[in-house]
């Protein structure tokens, strides 16, 4: 007979460009969602909790440069006999959902439609050092006016939120720029709408950051080489085709007024241009109206990230600061948001076009932010451990972890093996606890409980002398009624 073949185990390991997550990132991202969330909500903005699963009809072109609709998205077709099962997507953000929802319930909705929105999105792309193929996003959006206060609520919204959530002021700045003003340039450059060469000069401007304005001029006009040595071919443009560009991409200014001056040079007589140097203006005066100076929010032409898809302002929030990388090289942190107004998403679903704008938080990227200015720690504290000393009181244990939750105090009664109570103390080191509840057959018939502060007797531990131990002791009897406010104590002591 032959050998029935063993079934392998299969490997405790997470897919390949996702992760876990443990308790304290858990906590923290929780909180800075529910902080964001506040400030979205105190702006009038309304919850819209949205299907994870869209049809791929609906989520349309998903990613720059990607057409093949399993490319970029996880996306799988539902069984079919017939195979003609419908194409399903997880959703890639938080924008092309909302399309769909606001065209499908535009009757009962208001308008303008002010919903936020917050929650997991999936990429199907190579992962990499903290780039995951699953991240969270905040976003909020206005649908149904084309009114440029909404744009400048926009900003002025995202600054208030990097500040509720800890980057304060001087450490970020919202930049504002528009895409009408790029298409303004691309006219002054004779490149008119169905050129193929617009595409190639949207793809160049997008490399601005990196290449800078000598390495844009080669690649719009003969070509340049690349770090590698590699040759990479120009666009083909002559010089003077290339300076509206190039003048549109240095235009900033010491103050608002030159920039929109060095702008409206850059785009010449272009209607679309002058538009869209009147909506910066118009957003500017809002602000400023608002109280918000050029150090939280300001015109800067450099951003360029998301031209191609955006159809009017756009808006990008970069934390000035620096941080260090791998190789210890200072560098700046660099973006956690970005937006602008999409006048034609919702239009593929109702045939005409309804104008929209909206902003995207990375939460991961705010919360790394955090980290490295040192104002969040990679520990969370634990919950005060009640430890069980005799397995028959363990009413009486249960009854102390009541007392204490009611008063507000996260608690919890030790349920591993009790018989080594060396163990109780090492769990609760474990757990990050920060107090230790002892009640063992003496203390009962003596009416108190021992309670050991466990962040100070661990400071104690690491340098403190014998006199400096007698001193501060770490371990307090107090009676058994005074359980919970003793413990209040030495909690807002460690506060």
């Amino acid at each position: 007979m032959a050998k029935v073949k063993k079934q392998p185990r299969p490997k405790a390991q997470t897919p390949k460009g996702f992760r876990d997550y443990f308790g304290a990132e858990v906590t923290q991202r929780t909180e800075m969602l529910r902080a964001i969330a506040g400030v979205y909500h105190h702006y009038g903005f309304e919850a819209l909790e949205s299907s994870a699963v869209e049809t791929v009809e609906a989520l349309g072109k998903f990613l720059p440069d990607v057409d093949r609709p399993n490319e970029g998205v996880f996306a799988w077709q539902e069984f079919d006999e017939k195979d003609n099962g419908e194409w399903m997507a997880l959703r890639y953000d938080l924008t092309a959902p909302l399309a769909r929802v606001y065209a499908q319930h535009r009757n009962d909705l208001p308008t303008p439609y002010r919903r936020y929105a917050m929650g997991p999105v999936w990429r199907n792309e190579k992962p990499g050092p903290g780039r995951f193929r699953q991240f969270y996003q905040c976003d909020a959006d206005t649908v149904g006016t084309s009114s440029m206060a909404a744009d400048a609520e926009i900003c002025a919204m995202l600054s208030d939120t990097l500040e509720t959530v800890g980057i304060p002021r001087g450490d970020y700045l919202v930049r504002v720029n528009n895409r009408k003003v790029l298409n303004g340039v691309l006219e002054a450059m004779g490149l008119a709408d169905g050129d193929a060469k617009r595409d190639d000069v949207l793809r160049t401007i997008d490399k601005f950051d990196k290449v800078g304005e000598a390495g844009v001029r080669e690649l719009l006009t003969k070509g340049r080489l690349d770090a590698s040595g590699a040759y990479i071919d120009g666009v083909g443009l002559s010089e003077d085709q290339a300076a509206p560009v190039l003048a549109f991409l240095t235009s900033k200014a010491a103050d608002a007024a030159g920039t929109i001056a060095n702008l409206r040079a850059a785009v010449g007589d272009s209607k679309a241009g002058q538009e869209g140097i009147a909506e910066l203006e118009q957003i500017g005066e809002l602000l400023a109206a608002g109280g918000y100076g050029q150090d939280r929010i300001e015109i800067d032409p450099s951003v360029v990230r998301g031209l191609g898809y955006y159809t009017g302002p756009v808006f990008e929030a970069e934390l000035t600061f620096e941080i260090l990388d791998e190789k210890g090289r200072k560098r700046q942190f660099g973006s956690v948001s970005g937006g602008g107004r999409y006048d034609g998403l919702v239009k593929r679903f109702t045939g005409q076009e309804v104008p929209a704008v909206g902003v995207s938080i990375g939460v991961d990227r705010l919360l790394a932010a955090l980290h490295a200015k040192g104002r969040l720690t990679a520990e969370a504290t634990g919950p005060v451990v009640v430890t069980v000393m005799d397995r028959a009181r363990m009413a009486d244990y249960q009854a102390m972890v009541a007392e204490l939750r009611n008063a507000g105090i996260r608690a919890e009664v030790y349920l591993g093996n009790p018989k080594n109570f060396g163990n109780q103390l090492k769990y609760a080191d474990k757990r990050n606890s920060p107090v230790a509840v002892i009640e063992g057959g003496d203390e009962k018939a003596n009416g108190v409980v021992q309670i050991k502060d466990l962040i100070l007797g661990a400071k104690i531990a690491e340098n403190a002398t014998l006199e400096e131990w007698k001193e501060r002791p770490s371990q307090f009897e107090v009676p058994r009624t005074e359980l919970v406010a003793k413990v209040r104590e030495i909690l807002d002591g460690q506060g």
